[in-house]
Protein backbone atom coordinates (compact mmCIF):
# COMPACT_ATOMS: atom_id res chain seq x y z
CA UNK A 1 0.00 0.00 0.00
CA UNK A 2 1.01 3.40 -1.02
CA UNK A 3 1.26 6.12 1.94
CA UNK A 4 -0.65 9.48 2.33
CA UNK A 5 1.99 11.20 1.41
CA UNK A 6 5.42 11.90 0.56
CA UNK A 7 8.45 14.37 0.97
CA UNK A 8 10.42 15.84 -1.60
CA UNK A 9 13.82 15.48 0.00
CA UNK A 10 16.68 18.72 -0.31
CA UNK A 11 20.11 18.55 0.77
CA UNK A 12 19.80 15.32 1.53
CA UNK A 13 16.74 15.66 4.24
CA UNK A 14 12.60 15.17 3.24
CA UNK A 15 10.57 18.20 3.60
CA UNK A 16 6.79 17.86 4.11
CA UNK A 17 5.84 21.87 3.17
CA UNK A 18 2.61 20.28 1.73
CA UNK A 19 0.50 17.78 -0.29
CA UNK A 20 0.12 19.81 -3.00
CA UNK A 21 0.73 17.33 -6.09
CA UNK A 22 -2.00 14.83 -6.25
CA UNK A 23 -0.29 11.30 -7.76
CA UNK A 24 -3.20 9.05 -9.77
CA UNK A 25 -3.55 6.10 -9.63
CA UNK A 26 -3.09 5.47 -13.87
CA UNK A 27 -5.59 2.79 -14.16
CA UNK A 28 -8.53 3.97 -12.01
CA UNK A 29 -7.82 7.57 -12.80
CA UNK A 30 -8.48 8.19 -8.65
CA UNK A 31 -5.63 10.05 -6.49
CA UNK A 32 -3.19 7.51 -5.14
CA UNK A 33 -1.67 9.57 -2.74
CA UNK A 34 -0.14 13.04 -2.59
CA UNK A 35 3.58 13.94 -2.80
CA UNK A 36 5.14 17.50 -1.49
CA UNK A 37 5.35 20.22 -4.53
CA UNK A 38 8.80 22.65 -4.11
CA UNK A 39 8.75 26.13 -5.31
CA UNK A 40 11.66 28.47 -6.76
CA UNK A 41 12.98 28.76 -2.96
CA UNK A 42 13.67 25.46 -2.56
CA UNK A 43 15.09 24.85 -5.64
CA UNK A 44 17.61 27.70 -5.16
CA UNK A 45 18.40 26.13 -1.99
CA UNK A 46 19.42 22.76 -3.33
CA UNK A 47 21.14 24.24 -6.20
CA UNK A 48 23.55 26.16 -3.63
CA UNK A 49 23.76 23.23 -1.37
CA UNK A 50 25.07 21.21 -4.44
CA UNK A 51 27.60 23.61 -5.38
CA UNK A 52 28.46 24.00 -1.66
CA UNK A 53 28.88 19.73 -1.58
CA UNK A 54 31.12 20.19 -4.89
CA UNK A 55 34.49 19.73 -2.92
CA UNK A 56 32.87 16.96 -0.34
CA UNK A 57 31.87 14.83 -2.71
CA UNK A 58 34.74 15.17 -4.67
CA UNK A 59 36.65 14.17 -1.72
CA UNK A 60 34.52 11.71 -0.92
CA UNK A 61 36.61 8.49 -1.36
CA UNK A 62 36.26 5.38 -4.08
CA UNK A 63 35.34 2.85 -1.55
CA UNK A 64 32.80 5.13 0.30
CA UNK A 65 30.64 6.04 -2.71
CA UNK A 66 31.04 1.95 -3.52
CA UNK A 67 29.24 1.32 0.10
CA UNK A 68 26.51 4.04 -0.20
CA UNK A 69 25.88 2.28 -3.68
CA UNK A 70 25.97 -0.74 -2.27
CA UNK A 71 23.77 0.23 0.32
CA UNK A 72 21.23 1.02 -1.76
CA UNK A 73 20.94 -1.77 -3.68
CA UNK A 74 20.58 -4.00 -0.85
CA UNK A 75 17.72 -1.89 0.60
CA UNK A 76 15.88 -1.86 -2.84
CA UNK A 77 15.65 -5.61 -2.66
CA UNK A 78 14.49 -5.61 0.40
CA UNK A 79 11.62 -3.49 -0.37
CA UNK A 80 11.59 -4.88 -3.93
CA UNK A 81 7.47 -5.71 -3.81
CA UNK A 82 6.65 -2.16 -1.96
CA UNK A 83 8.88 -0.84 -5.22
CA UNK A 84 7.05 -2.83 -7.60
CA UNK A 85 3.27 -1.37 -6.19
CA UNK A 86 4.23 2.00 -6.23
CA UNK A 87 5.39 1.80 -10.10
CA UNK A 88 2.83 -0.58 -10.78
CA UNK A 89 0.07 2.18 -9.66
CA UNK A 90 1.60 5.23 -10.43
CA UNK A 91 2.73 4.17 -14.31
CA UNK A 92 -0.10 1.47 -14.56
CA UNK A 93 2.86 -0.72 -15.29
CA UNK A 94 1.54 -4.53 -15.21
CA UNK A 95 2.79 -5.40 -11.85
CA UNK A 96 4.88 -8.10 -13.47
CA UNK A 97 6.74 -5.43 -15.39
CA UNK A 98 7.10 -3.29 -12.26
CA UNK A 99 9.07 -6.25 -10.50
CA UNK A 100 11.12 -6.74 -13.48
CA UNK A 101 12.14 -2.71 -13.61
CA UNK A 102 12.84 -3.25 -9.59
CA UNK A 103 14.97 -5.63 -10.67
CA UNK A 104 17.37 -3.63 -13.02
CA UNK A 105 17.27 -0.92 -10.97
CA UNK A 106 19.00 -3.15 -8.45
CA UNK A 107 21.41 -4.13 -11.21
CA UNK A 108 22.03 -0.12 -12.06
CA UNK A 109 23.33 0.43 -8.84
CA UNK A 110 25.30 -3.08 -8.30
CA UNK A 111 27.13 -1.97 -11.85
CA UNK A 112 27.84 1.69 -10.54
CA UNK A 113 29.02 0.51 -7.37
CA UNK A 114 31.77 -1.79 -9.50
CA UNK A 115 32.32 1.27 -11.53
CA UNK A 116 32.98 3.50 -8.33
CA UNK A 117 36.45 1.90 -7.58
CA UNK A 118 37.72 0.62 -10.96
CA UNK A 119 41.10 2.45 -12.45
CA UNK A 120 40.15 5.98 -14.14
CA UNK A 121 43.42 6.98 -15.85
CA UNK A 122 46.39 5.80 -17.80
CA UNK A 123 50.30 6.52 -18.07
CA UNK A 124 51.37 8.14 -21.57
CA UNK A 125 54.19 7.81 -23.63
CA UNK A 126 55.12 11.55 -24.18
CA UNK A 127 58.90 10.38 -25.03
CA UNK A 128 58.13 10.16 -28.78
CA UNK A 129 61.73 12.19 -29.53
CA UNK A 130 65.41 12.87 -27.88
CA UNK A 131 63.72 16.41 -26.89
CA UNK A 132 61.25 14.50 -25.02
CA UNK A 133 63.34 12.31 -22.93
CA UNK A 134 62.58 12.12 -19.57
CA UNK A 135 58.84 13.48 -19.80
CA UNK A 136 56.04 11.01 -18.59
CA UNK A 137 52.18 11.84 -18.88
CA UNK A 138 49.46 10.91 -16.49
CA UNK A 139 45.37 11.24 -16.83
CA UNK A 140 42.76 10.85 -14.29
CA UNK A 141 38.87 12.02 -14.50
CA UNK A 142 37.85 14.28 -12.23
CA UNK A 143 33.97 15.07 -11.18
CA UNK A 144 32.42 17.82 -13.22
CA UNK A 145 30.88 19.27 -10.02
CA UNK A 146 26.98 19.84 -9.86
CA UNK A 147 24.65 18.45 -12.17
CA UNK A 148 20.91 18.67 -12.84
CA UNK A 149 18.69 15.31 -14.03
CA UNK A 150 15.53 15.86 -15.64
CA UNK A 151 13.60 12.04 -16.25
CA UNK A 152 10.02 11.01 -17.83
CA UNK A 153 7.16 9.13 -16.48
CA UNK A 154 7.73 6.02 -18.42
CA UNK A 155 10.45 4.29 -16.04
CA UNK A 156 10.42 5.82 -12.76
CA UNK A 157 12.58 3.93 -11.22
CA UNK A 158 15.27 2.70 -13.75
CA UNK A 159 15.43 5.83 -15.95
CA UNK A 160 16.31 7.80 -12.80
CA UNK A 161 19.13 5.26 -11.25
CA UNK A 162 20.50 5.58 -14.61
CA UNK A 163 21.61 9.16 -14.17
CA UNK A 164 21.29 9.31 -10.11
CA UNK A 165 23.98 6.26 -9.77
CA UNK A 166 26.26 7.37 -11.99
CA UNK A 167 26.49 10.79 -10.08
CA UNK A 168 27.46 9.18 -6.88
CA UNK A 169 29.86 6.93 -8.42
CA UNK A 170 31.24 10.05 -10.26
CA UNK A 171 31.69 12.03 -6.96
CA UNK A 172 28.70 14.46 -8.44
CA UNK A 173 26.58 16.19 -5.86
CA UNK A 174 22.62 16.33 -8.19
CA UNK A 175 19.39 18.20 -8.74
CA UNK A 176 16.65 15.58 -9.79
CA UNK A 177 13.56 16.95 -11.35
CA UNK A 178 11.24 13.44 -11.34
CA UNK A 179 8.16 13.23 -14.13
CA UNK A 180 5.40 15.22 -12.19
CA UNK A 181 3.32 12.32 -13.54
CA UNK A 182 5.08 9.46 -11.63
CA UNK A 183 7.51 11.34 -8.98
CA UNK A 184 7.28 8.10 -6.39
CA UNK A 185 10.26 6.29 -7.72
CA UNK A 186 12.35 8.95 -7.38
CA UNK A 187 11.35 9.94 -3.90
CA UNK A 188 11.45 6.39 -2.87
CA UNK A 189 15.04 6.58 -4.15
CA UNK A 190 15.85 9.26 -2.42
CA UNK A 191 14.80 7.89 1.01
CA UNK A 192 17.23 5.24 0.81
CA UNK A 193 19.75 7.40 0.01
CA UNK A 194 18.69 9.36 2.63
CA UNK A 195 20.01 6.78 4.81
CA UNK A 196 23.72 6.82 3.63
CA UNK A 197 26.62 9.30 5.04
CA UNK A 198 26.71 11.19 1.90
CA UNK A 199 27.90 14.63 2.21
CA UNK A 200 25.31 17.18 3.00
CA UNK A 201 24.03 19.21 -0.10
CA UNK A 202 24.92 15.58 -2.27
CA UNK A 203 21.15 14.94 -3.60
CA UNK A 204 18.18 16.90 -3.89
CA UNK A 205 14.89 15.51 -5.66
CA UNK A 206 12.27 17.70 -6.41
CA UNK A 207 9.07 16.89 -8.04
CA UNK A 208 8.83 20.38 -9.71
CA UNK A 209 6.11 21.78 -11.66
CA UNK A 210 7.22 23.54 -15.29
CA UNK A 211 6.98 26.89 -13.32
CA UNK A 212 10.01 26.10 -11.27
CA UNK A 213 12.32 23.87 -13.42
CA UNK A 214 13.90 26.51 -15.77
CA UNK A 215 17.09 26.54 -13.12
CA UNK A 216 17.75 22.67 -13.93
CA UNK A 217 18.30 24.02 -17.32
CA UNK A 218 19.85 27.24 -17.27
CA UNK A 219 21.40 27.71 -13.86
CA UNK A 220 25.22 27.95 -14.87
CA UNK A 221 26.34 26.66 -11.70
CA UNK A 222 25.61 23.23 -13.06
CA UNK A 223 27.92 21.77 -14.86
CA UNK A 224 25.99 19.31 -16.86
CA UNK A 225 22.05 18.63 -17.43
CA UNK A 226 21.03 15.32 -18.49
CA UNK A 227 17.70 14.69 -20.19
CA UNK A 228 15.58 11.82 -20.95
CA UNK A 229 12.10 12.63 -22.72
CA UNK A 230 10.67 14.14 -25.69
CA UNK A 231 12.09 16.53 -28.43
CA UNK A 232 11.77 19.71 -26.30
CA UNK A 233 15.20 18.44 -25.27
CA UNK A 234 16.36 19.95 -27.94
CA UNK A 235 14.83 23.36 -26.64
CA UNK A 236 16.51 22.71 -23.56
CA UNK A 237 19.98 22.34 -25.17
CA UNK A 238 19.73 26.02 -26.81
CA UNK A 239 18.75 27.59 -23.33
CA UNK A 240 21.33 25.31 -21.18
CA UNK A 241 24.27 27.72 -21.85
CA UNK A 242 27.90 26.39 -21.70
CA UNK A 243 27.26 23.60 -19.54
CA UNK A 244 27.48 20.18 -21.29
CA UNK A 245 24.21 18.50 -22.60
CA UNK A 246 23.14 15.24 -22.88
CA UNK A 247 20.04 14.09 -24.48
CA UNK A 248 17.74 10.98 -24.41
CA UNK A 249 14.82 11.71 -26.75
CA UNK A 250 12.99 8.36 -28.23
CA UNK A 251 12.74 7.06 -31.66
CA UNK A 252 10.60 5.19 -34.19
CA UNK A 253 12.28 1.92 -33.63
CA UNK A 254 12.65 -0.35 -36.52
CA UNK A 255 13.10 -4.33 -36.74
CA UNK A 256 13.93 -6.56 -39.99
CA UNK A 257 12.93 -9.78 -40.39
CA UNK A 258 15.53 -11.72 -42.74
CA UNK A 259 13.97 -14.52 -45.13
CA UNK A 260 16.18 -17.28 -43.43
CA UNK A 261 13.63 -16.43 -40.24
CA UNK A 262 10.87 -18.79 -41.78
CA UNK A 263 11.17 -22.06 -39.18
CA UNK A 264 12.20 -19.45 -36.31
CA UNK A 265 8.81 -17.30 -36.75
CA UNK A 266 7.32 -18.36 -33.59
CA UNK A 267 10.21 -17.12 -31.41
CA UNK A 268 10.18 -14.01 -33.52
CA UNK A 269 6.79 -13.62 -33.22
CA UNK A 270 7.05 -13.44 -28.78
CA UNK A 271 10.24 -10.43 -29.20
CA UNK A 272 8.40 -8.60 -31.32
CA UNK A 273 5.14 -8.87 -29.90
CA UNK A 274 6.82 -7.64 -26.00
CA UNK A 275 8.79 -4.94 -28.13
CA UNK A 276 5.71 -3.34 -29.64
CA UNK A 277 3.49 -3.81 -26.46
CA UNK A 278 5.55 -4.12 -22.92
CA UNK A 279 4.24 -0.99 -20.97
CA UNK A 280 1.69 -0.35 -23.81
CA UNK A 281 4.20 0.77 -26.03
CA UNK A 282 5.56 3.81 -23.44
CA UNK A 283 9.03 3.17 -24.41
CA UNK A 284 11.65 4.72 -26.50
CA UNK A 285 12.74 1.88 -27.92
CA UNK A 286 9.85 0.16 -28.45
CA UNK A 287 8.90 -1.84 -32.06
CA UNK A 288 7.39 0.29 -33.53
CA UNK A 289 8.45 -0.17 -37.36
CA UNK A 290 8.67 -4.44 -38.85
CA UNK A 291 9.83 -4.46 -42.13
CA UNK A 292 9.98 -8.52 -43.14
CA UNK A 293 11.13 -10.05 -46.45
CA UNK A 294 8.10 -10.79 -48.96
CA UNK A 295 8.81 -15.01 -48.22
CA UNK A 296 8.20 -14.96 -44.71
CA UNK A 297 5.87 -12.11 -44.38
CA UNK A 298 2.10 -12.86 -44.38
CA UNK A 299 2.71 -16.28 -41.63
CA UNK A 300 4.75 -13.41 -39.18
CA UNK A 301 1.47 -11.10 -40.05
CA UNK A 302 -0.84 -13.79 -39.41
CA UNK A 303 1.27 -15.02 -36.33
CA UNK A 304 1.30 -11.44 -35.09
CA UNK A 305 -1.84 -10.80 -35.16
CA UNK A 306 -2.83 -13.87 -33.85
CA UNK A 307 -0.69 -13.54 -30.60
CA UNK A 308 -1.78 -9.39 -30.35
CA UNK A 309 -5.43 -10.52 -30.24
CA UNK A 310 -4.25 -12.81 -27.20
CA UNK A 311 -2.65 -10.00 -25.16
CA UNK A 312 -4.83 -9.56 -21.38
CA UNK A 313 -5.26 -6.10 -21.53
CA UNK A 314 -6.91 -4.48 -17.96
CA UNK A 315 -5.86 -3.49 -14.59
CA UNK A 316 -1.95 -3.45 -14.57
CA UNK A 317 -1.96 -4.71 -10.36
CA UNK A 318 -3.61 -8.05 -11.45
CA UNK A 319 -1.29 -10.85 -12.44
CA UNK A 320 -1.64 -12.23 -16.15
CA UNK A 321 -1.96 -8.44 -17.21
CA UNK A 322 -0.43 -7.80 -20.18
CA UNK A 323 -1.44 -4.32 -21.58
CA UNK A 324 -2.28 -1.90 -18.91
CA UNK A 325 -3.23 2.00 -19.50
CA UNK A 326 -1.03 4.70 -21.63
CA UNK A 327 -0.09 6.91 -19.21
CA UNK A 328 -2.98 9.25 -19.25
CA UNK A 329 -6.18 9.82 -21.73
CA UNK A 330 -4.33 12.36 -23.51
CA UNK A 331 -1.57 10.63 -24.71
CA UNK A 332 -4.28 7.48 -25.80
CA UNK A 333 -6.66 10.11 -27.54
CA UNK A 334 -3.43 11.52 -29.32
CA UNK A 335 -2.28 7.99 -30.46
CA UNK A 336 -6.01 6.91 -31.28
CA UNK A 337 -6.41 9.87 -33.77
CA UNK A 338 -2.85 9.43 -35.53
CA UNK A 339 -3.73 5.96 -36.12
CA UNK A 340 -7.38 7.21 -37.57
CA UNK A 341 -5.35 9.67 -39.63
CA UNK A 342 -3.35 6.80 -41.00
CA UNK A 343 -6.41 3.97 -41.64
CA UNK A 344 -8.22 7.29 -43.32
CA UNK A 345 -5.21 7.83 -46.07
CA UNK A 346 -4.97 4.06 -46.87
CA UNK A 347 -3.38 2.36 -44.22
CA UNK A 348 -4.90 -1.13 -43.51
CA UNK A 349 -5.76 -2.02 -39.65
CA UNK A 350 -5.20 -5.53 -38.92
CA UNK A 351 -6.54 -5.26 -35.34
CA UNK A 352 -6.93 -3.42 -32.59
CA UNK A 353 -7.12 0.52 -33.27
CA UNK A 354 -9.94 0.61 -30.16
CA UNK A 355 -9.74 2.85 -27.16
CA UNK A 356 -11.66 3.24 -23.96
CA UNK A 357 -10.60 5.96 -21.55
CA UNK A 358 -6.69 5.25 -21.49
CA UNK A 359 -6.68 2.04 -22.40
CA UNK A 360 -5.50 1.19 -26.08
CA UNK A 361 -6.10 -2.50 -27.57
CA UNK A 362 -2.67 -3.35 -29.14
CA UNK A 363 -2.64 -1.94 -32.54
CA UNK A 364 -1.25 -3.39 -35.87
CA UNK A 365 -1.38 -2.18 -39.31
CA UNK A 366 0.14 -2.34 -43.06
CA UNK A 367 0.20 -0.46 -46.13
CA UNK A 368 1.14 2.79 -43.82
CA UNK A 369 1.29 5.71 -46.23
CA UNK A 370 5.37 7.15 -45.62
CA UNK A 371 3.92 9.73 -44.47
CA UNK A 372 1.90 9.21 -41.48
CA UNK A 373 2.29 10.14 -38.36
CA UNK A 374 2.52 6.95 -36.85
CA UNK A 375 4.96 5.92 -39.31
CA UNK A 376 7.27 9.27 -38.91
CA UNK A 377 6.80 10.04 -35.23
CA UNK A 378 7.42 8.50 -32.62
CA UNK A 379 3.62 6.48 -31.40
CA UNK A 380 4.87 5.97 -27.57
CA UNK A 381 2.21 3.29 -27.36
CA UNK A 382 0.83 -0.14 -28.26
CA UNK A 383 0.98 0.32 -32.31
CA UNK A 384 3.22 -1.40 -34.74
CA UNK A 385 3.32 -1.75 -38.58
CA UNK A 386 4.48 -3.86 -40.56
CA UNK A 387 5.32 -3.99 -44.41
CA UNK A 388 7.02 -6.53 -46.68
CA UNK A 389 10.62 -5.77 -48.34
CA UNK A 390 12.29 -8.24 -50.97
CA UNK A 391 16.16 -6.92 -51.18
CA UNK A 392 18.01 -6.60 -47.98
CA UNK A 393 19.34 -3.32 -49.11
CA UNK A 394 15.69 -2.22 -49.29
CA UNK A 395 14.97 -2.84 -45.87
CA UNK A 396 18.15 -1.45 -44.53
CA UNK A 397 17.02 2.12 -46.61
CA UNK A 398 13.68 1.61 -44.86
CA UNK A 399 14.91 1.70 -41.40
CA UNK A 400 17.42 4.39 -42.23
CA UNK A 401 13.84 6.62 -43.60
CA UNK A 402 13.84 8.03 -40.47
CA UNK A 403 14.89 11.38 -38.40
CA UNK A 404 15.71 8.93 -35.59
CA UNK A 405 17.86 6.64 -34.43
CA UNK A 406 17.97 5.22 -30.89
CA UNK A 407 18.26 1.35 -31.92
CA UNK A 408 17.39 -0.99 -34.43
CA UNK A 409 16.90 -5.08 -34.09
CA UNK A 410 17.36 -7.67 -36.74
CA UNK A 411 16.44 -11.16 -37.10
CA UNK A 412 18.86 -13.04 -39.29
CA UNK A 413 20.60 -16.59 -39.50
CA UNK A 414 23.71 -14.33 -41.87
CA UNK A 415 26.38 -12.72 -40.38
CA UNK A 416 27.33 -10.78 -43.66
CA UNK A 417 23.69 -9.20 -43.18
CA UNK A 418 24.19 -8.73 -39.60
CA UNK A 419 27.44 -6.96 -40.51
CA UNK A 420 26.05 -4.95 -42.94
CA UNK A 421 23.47 -4.04 -40.90
CA UNK A 422 25.92 -2.36 -38.31
CA UNK A 423 27.72 -0.87 -41.18
CA UNK A 424 25.01 0.55 -42.72
CA UNK A 425 22.26 2.07 -39.97
CA UNK A 426 22.19 5.22 -38.64
CA UNK A 427 21.50 4.17 -35.12
CA UNK A 428 22.97 4.09 -31.65
CA UNK A 429 22.64 0.68 -31.43
CA UNK A 430 22.03 -2.08 -33.62
CA UNK A 431 20.39 -5.63 -31.60
CA UNK A 432 21.24 -9.20 -33.99
CA UNK A 433 18.02 -11.43 -33.14
CA UNK A 434 16.43 -9.64 -30.32
CA UNK A 435 14.29 -6.63 -31.00
CA UNK A 436 15.73 -3.09 -30.56
CA UNK A 437 14.24 -3.02 -26.97
CA UNK A 438 16.65 -4.92 -25.55
CA UNK A 439 18.66 -2.99 -23.00
CA UNK A 440 21.27 -4.38 -20.53
CA UNK A 441 22.21 -1.47 -17.88
CA UNK A 442 25.80 -1.72 -18.64
CA UNK A 443 25.91 -1.00 -21.94
CA UNK A 444 26.04 2.03 -24.02
CA UNK A 445 22.53 3.14 -24.78
CA UNK A 446 21.67 6.79 -26.67
CA UNK A 447 20.91 7.31 -30.13
CA UNK A 448 21.94 9.94 -33.22
CA UNK A 449 19.83 12.25 -35.16
CA UNK A 450 16.56 13.76 -33.54
CA UNK A 451 16.86 10.64 -31.04
CA UNK A 452 19.75 12.70 -28.80
CA UNK A 453 23.07 13.54 -27.90
CA UNK A 454 25.74 11.52 -25.94
CA UNK A 455 25.31 7.86 -23.92
CA UNK A 456 24.01 6.35 -20.80
CA UNK A 457 24.71 3.19 -19.69
CA UNK A 458 26.48 3.41 -16.07
CA UNK A 459 30.13 3.52 -17.39
CA UNK A 460 29.26 5.96 -20.26
CA UNK A 461 27.86 8.41 -18.09
CA UNK A 462 30.45 8.46 -15.50
CA UNK A 463 32.57 9.13 -18.29
CA UNK A 464 30.05 12.11 -19.07
CA UNK A 465 29.75 13.28 -15.32
CA UNK A 466 33.54 13.36 -15.49
CA UNK A 467 36.53 15.32 -17.16
CA UNK A 468 40.34 14.11 -18.31
CA UNK A 469 42.87 15.97 -16.14
CA UNK A 470 46.56 15.82 -17.08
CA UNK A 471 49.69 15.86 -15.73
CA UNK A 472 53.44 15.60 -17.21
CA UNK A 473 56.41 14.97 -15.13
CA UNK A 474 59.65 15.57 -16.05
CA UNK A 475 62.43 13.47 -14.37
CA UNK A 476 64.94 16.17 -12.21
Amino acid sequence: MLRKTYPYYLANRPQQPNAALAVLDKYSGKVATRVALPDARATEKAIAAAVKAARPMREFKPWARQAVLQHCASRFAERRDELAYALCVEAGKPIADAAGEVTRLIETFRIAAEEAVRGNGETLNLELASRLDGYHGYTRRVPLGPVSFITPFNFPLNLVAHKVAPAIAAGCPFVLKPAEKTPLGALLIGEVLAETDLPRGAFSILPLDGRHASPLVEDPRFRLLSFTGGQIGWELKARAGHKKVTLELGGNAACIVDADQGAKLDRVVERLIFGAFYQSGQSCISVQRIYAHADVYDALKKKLVAAARKLTAGDPKRKGTFLGPMIDEAAATRLHGWIEEARQAGARLLCGGQRKGSMLAATLMEDVPRDARVNRQEVFGPFALLAPFKAFDDALAMVNDSDFGLQAGIFTDSLAHAMRAWNELEQGGVIVNDVPSFRVDNMPYGGVKLSGLGREGVRYAIEDMTELRLMVMRES
